[in-house]
């Protein structure tokens, strides 16, 4: 090779990077130099001089990173196959690069030094110990020319501690002779570290003030950053015993830099890693020398000058660091306080307490939700909780909480100092929103932890502040924009707070607070404790409290609410609570107005409802005296047709049942309840009624969708039509939801509930309202049968002009589905226009759930009685299961949730032949075909992307359509899940879970849970040759759809309890092999998931495992793994075939069966055609350990092996 050459082939690289890196260059251009540079990088021989000739100082910076790049490239991807004179020459060059080849700390740009650092790692990587033994010596050296070096030297030191522990990039055993290597020099290196932070910072510190040595002073200041920063990296993971030694001389430094503005966020990132470190109590112990005098001096008085400069963003991440330490010194007091270890309190923890509740009362939000989790841990810790100190500390606690409460601090704001420090922590009102939900909800718990300790302090706060509130004149604020001229009309003009009103804020924390402090007082204190005259007092006050704004209202009904369990000790002020409530279900901001109603007054008229539901489900004993006054309310509202909504009327209704079954009394609960269901029966089963219910014609023309409507806004003449069906459905639901026997069996025995036992011994029980649910279950499934009709095609062409989308999603429940946030300020004050359109949808979505909670709530209520009905099988197929092929997604899940599961759940065993598997056998059928044909559309999708502007907004489309086919398919899995398998010790209660978030962390070790079990349904499903396949061929289909939250559950759950089930027959070779293959294709699939892969390895395990030795055709399956290696498969089948071998431990032959597929697991698209980087293993450092014990025990089959393990 020639000079010239290099500097020919170096002008070209030039120019090419020139032209890759200039903004002006064309697409085509840019492409062609980038092509000629990866070329070079991959084949030209002689990288290494042009990289150094490129790396020169004088040439330009981009040109110089790339140079350093080459250089990077060949020592990644050609070490393994250079000479060892070249890699020595390369090595050279490299450490004379950071000798002499770099500008100096200053000016060098900070992508060279990264570069560089880079290179000198990747080499240690790969030689050190063995091969470059005086590595650390050549890095001492390099430190003593000077800062520039030394601040790459830190560089270097930082990124093999991140390679090699935190990120763990190389194989296993290069890893552990450098960690090795590393553990046994770090007493060197943390000297050197330190050493070198010291020096650094004591010239630092001197120079600073002498602006001539300015220059000087910000390189110290520099390599001082850099060490901090290496420090940081190694204090993670290094034996505590550095950390601490020398009498914690590192913690003293890190505390004293605090107070240097340049180096103290560094500091504190130490601090914060050091007092964060877990391990044994016994090493931990010297940390606590951070409550000594000194340490907690520098930390506050660092504290107090930062929050002193007023808020500049360096100061203010500064302050976040420390509120950070004060709370990782609190863990490591709770954990060491009490425990075995002999720590005493702390002489300052006083001291301690003051500061944190300087950072609990701080003004920015953010500040103070940071500290509500220690606060927690020390109201709750055995020791401290007693400890005087901190019991001083609730009351100013509370207090501080009373402030933190009120919502203020939007970042758009300017109405409250925390605003201007919510603008560097959030990035919309709608993030603070969320955030301060969750912060509010923390400091409720830990609020009742306080009150645990001091509940009357915390009721007498209440007390005051709710009084306060009650007398405070009303403060709305200034108008919002939102509610503007426009919305004045429907009030009376007069101002009405918004949810930003001063008064509405405070109001909004009061009753926050109360009710917190309220509910946790009943629960520490005995019955005599109970201040009941002061509880009793404050309810007379908030009962005489009279407003006409909603939003306050609506914390009046709470506070109303949460004063309640005072009635229990004076049943006399019953009947007036219940007179507020009542008073409230009515509630109109002006009598008589045309207008809508605000969202605000809908909320209050529900609140009272919802409250006054709530009582009689918590109190119904308190409650039965006054029976008849409620009765009689609620029949005056109910008399009058417009006064109340439907929703309104059945929560009225509802809590009516819930007080007569207090009756226990059957026959008077029956005739109640067919009093109170008379005019339901009567509308429900009128001709009229029964002609629109069982005819999908009638039903549209019925409910006005067949109309074109002039102005969608104001006219609608069905309304009315729509709101009878409606209260009939609603009806029903509340009885059948709400109806019980008693609970305990002498009282339902009695009251004559009970009608005889099951074959088990178990007790069948009447319900009261069965027989006026049953007379309307007719009508009912007349109702469920036309509804899915509605969807067939020539119907929805009969839909009227307006009304064309009327079966469509509401925009609510899409931005549901679709993760998008609810805009935050809900426009409280304006009246709620909707149009004729959106309340047809709303009327469609609604029936169409509550009809299938009626049905799903039917089994657990009336039991045999439901069960039994004459041909209910049949009936149920040909009303709720017709016409599903028209169905969309969005209407079948709800169906499976709310009705099929729970009536599955609760039928009992004698029913499964006559009514679940008849039912079940064509359901399960249907969904697989239906599941696989979506997901075969979503895969061909993702295959061709093709560009489709059909709609008006296809990709959100196609998002939507594609999220609702996965929350589907975790419906049916579930359903499947729940109706085969018994999980010992879980609940059967996964419906919040169904809809969990994708990002649900995922265990990466995952074993199926060995109890497993097929339930008595599962089996019985199993036994008909029909279901069984259409279980056995969803479950393993779906372990290829792309869903990863449903694979993982499926494969630990669901998959090999089914085909345990059916080991014992004769399965077709064809069959088995497409079992094993499906949980291959799966891997494939979900591989690059950590905990989806551990779940299927284990699965296919099981699988080769249990069938290979009756199916050779497993072993065909596995020959066609890209990449397996056959001589290693023969040696597994061996093994698993010859019965005579001892077994090798589960682990072994597990990791063996692993490395046999890995050819078939799914990689991580940044990953897929990533270059591979390839480590050689160097000679080992450690005298090889004496052949493993399983081995040695084996040879010995005479048992001596066995004997001599116990020697001593």
């Amino acid at each position: 090779m020639s000079a010239e050459q290099v500097s020919s082939l170096c002008e070209q690289l030039v120019k090419a990077v020139t032209v890759i890196m200039d903004p002006a260059s064309t697409q085509r251009y840019r492409l062609e130099a980038l092509k000629f540079c990866e070329e070079f990088k991959e084949k030209c021989p002689i990288c290494v001089p042009c990289g150094l000739k490129l790396a020169e100082k004088t040439q330009t910076a981009i040109v110089r990173h790339f140079g350093l790049q080459i250089l990077e490239h060949v020592v990644k991807f050609r070490w393994n196959n250079m000479p060892r004179l070249e890699k020595v020459y390369l090595k050279n060059n490299v450490m004379g690069l950071i000798s002499s080849g770099t500008q100096s700390i200053l000016e060098e740009e900070s992508h060279i030094k990264d570069v560089l650092s880079r290179i000198v790692v990747e080499m240690i990587k790969r030689e050190w110990p063995q091969h470059w033994p005086d590595m650390l010596k050549e890095l001492d050296t390099l430190s003593k020319q000077g800062e520039t070096q030394t601040e790459l030297v830190m560089f270097i030191l930082l990124r093999l501690a991140e390679d090699v522990v935190t990120f763990q990039t190389l194989p296993t055993q290069r890893r552990r002779d450098i960690q090795q290597t590393l553990t046994q020099n770090m007493e060197k290196i943390f000297s050197f570290l330190l050493t070198t932070l010291q020096q650094n910072v004591n010239k630092y510190r001197r120079m600073k003030a002498d602006l001539a040595q300015e220059p000087k002073a910000q390189a110290n200041c520099r390599v001082g950053i850099a060490a901090l920063n290496t420090l940081a990296g190694y204090i993670d993971w290094v034996a505590l015993s550095h950390i601490t030694a020398d009498n914690c001389k590192l913690l003293e430094m890190l505390c004293l830099l605090l107070n240097e503005p340049e180096l103290q966020i560094g500091a504190a990132e130490c601090l914060l890693i050091a007092v964060s470190r877990k391990g044994k109590l016994e090493d931990r112990k010297p940390l606590m020398v951070l409550f000594g005098d000194v340490a907690m001096h520098y930390i506050l008085s660092a504290a107090q000058t930062a929050d002193g400069e007023g808020l500049v963003e360096k100061h203010y991440v500064f302050l976040k660091r420390l509120c950070q330490v004060l709370c990782a010194l609190g863990s490591q007091l709770c954990a060491l306080l009490g425990s075995d270890s002999d720590v005493e309190m702390p002489t300052n923890f006083g001291k301690y307490l003051d500061s944190f509740l300087a950072f609990t009362t701080h003004p920015s939000q953010f500040l103070r939700s940071s500290t509500q989790i220690t606060w927690g841990a020390l109201f709750r810790h055995e020791v401290l909780s007693r400890d005087p100190l901190l019991l001083a500390m609730i009351p100013k606690y509370l207090r501080a909480s009373m402030t933190n409460l009120v919502k203020v601090g939007f970042p758009s704001k300017t109405d409250s100092t925390s605003c201007e420090y919510s603008r560097f922590d959030f990035d919309s009102d709608e993030d603070f929103n969320a955030f301060f939900n969750s912060f509010r909800a923390q400091q409720g718990e830990v609020m009742r932890m306080a009150c645990r300790l001091d509940p009357r302090t915390g009721f007498q706060m209440a007390g005051e502040w709710l009084k306060y509130q009650l007398t405070a004149p009303v403060d709305t604020g200034p108008m919002n924009s939102c509610s503007s001229v426009l919305f004045l009309s429907a009030k009376t003009g007069e101002g009405l707070c918004s949810i930003f009103s001063p008064s509405f804020v405070q109001w909004d924390a009061m009753t926050f607070f109360s009710e917190s402090v309220i509910s946790q007082m009943f629960r520490t204190l005995d019955k005599d404790e109970i201040p009941v005259n002061d509880g009793i007092d404050l309810l007379q006050l908030v009962l005489n409290f009279e407003t006409k704004d909603p939003l306050i209202l609506s914390c009046v009904l709470t506070n109303v609410s949460a004063l309640f369990p005072f009635v229990t000790y004076r049943p006399e002020y019953l009947p007036q609570v219940l007179s507020k409530l009542f008073a409230s279900v009515t509630f109109e901001v002006i009598e008589e107005s045309k207008a809508p109603r605000t969202r605000a007054v809908k909320n209050v008229r529900r609140h009272a409802c919802s409250s006054i539901i709530k009582m009689c489900r918590d109190y119904p004993q308190l409650v039965l005296p006054n029976f008849e006054m409620l009765y009689n309310h609620v029949k005056q509202l109910l008399s009058n047709e417009l006064l109340l909504t439907q929703m309104e009327k059945c929560a009225l209704m509802e809590a009516l049942v819930l007080i007569s079954n207090q009756f226990k009394d059957y026959e008077r609960q029956k005739a109640f309840l067919e009093e109170l269901m008379a005019p339901v029966a009567g509308l429900w089963l009128s001709p009229e009624m029964q002609r629109v219910l069982s005819d999908p014609e009638a039903f549209i023309s019925y409910v006005g969708a067949d109309n074109k409507i002039a102005d969608p806004v104001l006219e609608d003449p069905s309304g009315l039509n729509r709101s009878r069906i409606s209260f009939c459905v609603y009806t029903i639901l509340g009885v059948v939801k709400r109806a019980r026997w008693p609970t305990v069996p002498e009282e339902a025995k009695a009251g004559g509930f009970l009608v005889g036992y099951m074959p088990s011994g178990s007790p069948v029980y009447r319900n009261p309202c069965t027989e006026q649910v049953l007379k309307l279950l007719d009508n009912l499934l007349a109702l469920i049968r036309t509804h899915n009709n509605l969807y067939m095609p020539e119907m929805v062409a009969r839909l009227g002009e307006t009304f064309a989308k009327a079966l469509d999603m509401l925009e609510v429940e899409k931005n549901a589905i679709l993760g998008l946030p609810q805009p935050l300020l809900e426009l409280y004050d304006s009246p709620v226009y909707k149009t004729v359109l959106e309340r047809m949808q709303g009327f469609f979505c609604t029936l169409y759930d509550n009809c299938f909670h009626i049905l799903g709530n039917a089994g657990p209520s009336m039991q045999q009685d439901f069960y039994t009905v004459e041909g209910l099988a049949t009936q149920l197929l040909s009303s709720a299961f017709i016409n599903l092929n028209n169905i969309p997604d969005y209407r079948l899940r709800p169906m499976l949730r709310v009705f099929v599961k729970p009536l599955v759940l609760s039928c009992p065993s004698e029913n499964y032949e006559t009514l679940v598997c008849p039912m079940l056998g064509p359901l399960f059928t249907y969904l697989h075909m239906r599941l696989s044909q979506k997901w075969q559309v979503i895969s061909q999708r993702s295959m061709l992307c093709e560009d489709d502007a059909a709609d008006d907004n296809p990709e959100s489309q196609e998002m939507l359509e594609e999220q609702l086919v996965r929350l589907l398919t975790r419906e049916v899995m579930d359903l499947i899940t729940v109706c085969c398998v018994s999980k010992k010790g879980v609940e059967h209660n996964t419906t919040a879970a169904v809809d969990g978030d994708d990002d649900e962390a995922m265990a990466t070790e995952v074993t199926p849970p060995a109890s497993a079990e097929l339930t008595e349904l599962g089996k019985c499903l199993m036994k008909q040759e029909d279901v069984c396949t259409a279980l056995l061929i969803t479950a393993y289909a779906s372990l290829s759809w792309k869903d990863t939250l449903s694979c993982q559950r499926t494969t630990t759950q669901l998959c090999w309890p089914l085909l345990k089930q059916v080991l014992p027959g004769n399965l077709l070779p064809d069959a088995v092999s497409w079992f094993f293959t499906s949980v291959l294709k799966g891997l494939q699939t979900h591989g690059q998931h950590d905990g989806c892969m551990a779940a299927l390895v284990h699965l296919a395990f099981q699988i080769y495992e249990a069938l290979r030795p009756r199916y050779v055709e497993l072993k065909a399956v596995m020959e066609q793994i890209p990449d397996i290696q056959r001589d290693s498969l023969e040696q597994f089948d061996s093994k698993l075939l010859n019965p005579t071998l001892q077994k090798v431990a589960d682990k072994r032959r597990k990791d063996h069966f692993k490395r046999l597929i890995t050819g078939c697991i799914g990689k991580p698209l940044g990953e897929q055609f990533r270059k591979e980087v390839h480590i050689r293993n160097l000679p080992s450092l450690f005298k090889k350990v004496k052949p493993s014990l399983e081995t040695d025990v084996l040879e010995n089959e005479d048992g001596e092996g066995l004997t001599a393990l116990f020697e001593p």
